[in-house]
């Protein structure tokens, strides 16, 4: 008899979309741009963004063409956005054309939803790019709830609504909850999913949680006592943009090998797994309305 479950709680990047598709080919164009137009090295100006990512925390970081020193020293002074303003439009543009859910991810969810079940997201990106993603795939409403961590710090003197483009409902949610993490806490953490579970009135004992990394994901839905499924699709250490992304990345040294010898040492292996798309989940297991716990 196959399990009944009542809640999925998901990760977003490379779980429900192509994450580094979409990175690669907007920060490689955005990259190429930077390369051409300053004459600065390549290798000197991905060692800069790498340096910047780590000081916010993030491989996302908004401001980053304004923060690199290398381009800071060609052009002291001056403003990098208007200067560089190419580079930006080719990362939007590149990050439009590559931002695509993964087969069967939205029809499923979809069937989730009819079926009465709770849909959370879990992701580690930060809170904007998040949503983003969140709401131009098309997931405002099909994800109950969203919980990522909040936004990096704005530039000293910079206020949100004077970078805004468009009106501030573009920036929300209409259905989904979108909640924020407490700082710093980072995947894989059992008393996060934990408390995930809480907060959203889930039984631990009908619910399972989908993710791509053996792990960051699999490892700490087990440790946190919740069916883990492993969207093995997903795996992305063995494409060519991956090792871009170890060049640039927040990822500390010390943080890549922690994960290799975590990987190594732990030998994860995944309770159930999805090997050629989300929609293998409707195979494995007996979805059913949900009712929070709390008065079940």
């Amino acid at each position: 008899m196959k399990q009944r479950i009542t809640t999925v709680i998901t990760d977003l990047d490379n779980t429900l979309y192509d994450w580094l598709e979409m990175w690669g080919a907007a920060f490689g164009a955005m990259l190429g741009v930077l390369v051409e137009r300053s004459g600065v090295p390549q290798p000197v100006i991905e060692a800069d963004a790498r340096a910047v990512h780590q000081k916010h925390g993030t491989t996302e970081y908004a401001f980053l063409i304004q923060a690199l020193p290398s381009l800071q020293r060609k052009h002291p002074g001056k403003g990098l956005c208007e200067i560089y303003g190419d580079a930006i439009q080719a990362f939007r543009t590149a990050r439009e054309l590559s931002l695509r859910l993964f087969p069967s991810v939205f029809e499923t969810l979809s069937r989730l939803k009819a079926e009465g079940c709770l849909v959370v997201g879990y992701t580690d990106s930060r809170a904007f790019y998040a949503g983003y993603r969140a709401r131009k795939l098309g997931l405002d409403g099909l994800l109950d709830y969203l919980y990522s961590p909040p936004d990096h710090d704005l530039p000293g003197g910079t206020d949100v609504e004077t970078i805004r483009s468009q009106p501030r409902q573009a920036y929300e949610f209409q259905k989904t909850a979108h909640r924020l993490l407490p700082e710093g806490e980072v995947k894989p953490n059992a008393k996060v999913l934990a408390d995930i579970m809480e907060d959203v009135g889930a039984d631990p004992e009908q619910s399972i949680y989908v993710g791509d990394s053996l792990v960051k994901d699999i490892a700490m839905a087990q440790e946190a006592g919740v069916t883990d499924v492993f969207a093995r699709y997903g795996v992305m250490q063995h494409r060519e943009e991956y090792e871009l992304l170890r060049r640039v990345s927040h990822w500390t040294d010390a943080d890549i090998e922690r994960e290799r010898k975590t990987r190594a040492l732990q030998n994860v292996h995944a309770s159930y797994t999805v090997t050629e798309a989300f929609a293998g989940l409707l195979d494995l297991f007996e979805f059913e309305p949900f009712v929070t716990r709390s008065t079940a």
